[in-house]
């Protein structure tokens, strides 16, 4: 669209379609990995596991300036 000179506001429009696309795909992710990967090592004897997995999603959301 910006090699062919398309309108700005049409591209602003198409940015934010993708970037709310990218969101629930995230989204999506990060409730099949809390209910699998992370549901497991919560369940596990492993303190260590447990440890890991709450920082590791800690982590992410403070990468994505998200906490």
């Amino acid at each position: 669209m910006v090699e062919e000179d398309a309108y700005c506001m049409d591209i602003l429009k198409q940015v934010k379609a993708v970037q709310q696309a990218l969101e629930r795909v995230s989204a999506l992710t990060l409730e099949n990995h809390l209910d699998t990967c992370v549901t497991t090592a919560i369940r596990s004897e492993d303190e260590a596991e447990k440890q890991r997995v709450v920082t590791e999603i800690m982590d992410v959301f403070k990468a994505t300036g998200k906490l």
